[in-house]
């Protein structure tokens, strides 16, 4: 059975969308597109370079995938480890509007997600990466189906824009490593740990 990590950039205050541009998703009138941009150090490219060391195939949600289509299949440098990746591996996009993918090695999961991702699960032998995809994996984390979670926090706040935590389940994680690059991003590792438990101090 495989497992399923997700690698998640953030704000402060929990908002995921548009980290890479200011074109990348400006719905809902958002206008603070690439936030993410001004934090990419080498501290930060090191660590995505050690993430892509690691999967058996990818799960990508419609709008990332649209995003990596459009570009990674013409980053062709065999030294990229993301690129390489990205571009040999399998990769599945869950969507119920995306009838065909045109990205070499990519599967369409459509009807139910949650039962899609489980079953994904069960036949993969390694490490199902989802990156970004911040609606699916709202989804995924509701089911409890996210196994690891690589939050990568970026010291900036914006009081606005879609964010990965509302609405979200209750859920207990276990931090299994913390490191801080150059740059101020904070790069915390959590393992699923079941439901929190509670306490008071008095």
């Amino acid at each position: 059975m495989g497992k399923l990590s997700l690698t998640q950039f953030v704000t402060i205050d929990g908002v995921y969308q548009a980290p890479g541009g200011p074109d990348e998703d400006p719905s809902g009138g958002f206008e603070h597109g690439g936030w993410s941009v001004p934090y990419g150090d080498d501290d930060f490219g090191a660590f995505m370079d050690e993430v892509f060391q690691r999967p058996a195939a990818f799960l990508l949600g419609r709008r990332t995938y649209d995003i990596f289509a459009g570009y990674w299949p013409k980053q062709t440098d065999p030294a990229n480890p993301v690129a390489t990746k990205l571009n040999s591996l399998p990769k599945y996009v869950a969507s119920t509007t995306l009838k065909t993918a045109d990205w070499a090695g990519t599967t369409v999961l459509g009807g139910d997600v949650v039962k899609e991702v489980a079953a994904l699960k069960d036949r993969v032998d390694g490490e199902v990466q989802m990156h970004g995809s911040g609606g699916l994996a709202k989804s995924l984390l509701a089911a409890d189906l996210i196994d690891t979670l690589h939050l990568l926090v970026f010291p900036v706040v914006l009081g606005t824009g879609l964010n990965l935590f509302d609405g979200a389940r209750p859920t207990a994680f276990r931090n299994v490593g913390t490191r801080t690059t150059g740059s101020g991003i904070a790069i915390s590792t959590y393992e699923l740990a079941g439901r929190p438990k509670y306490g008071s101090y008095v």
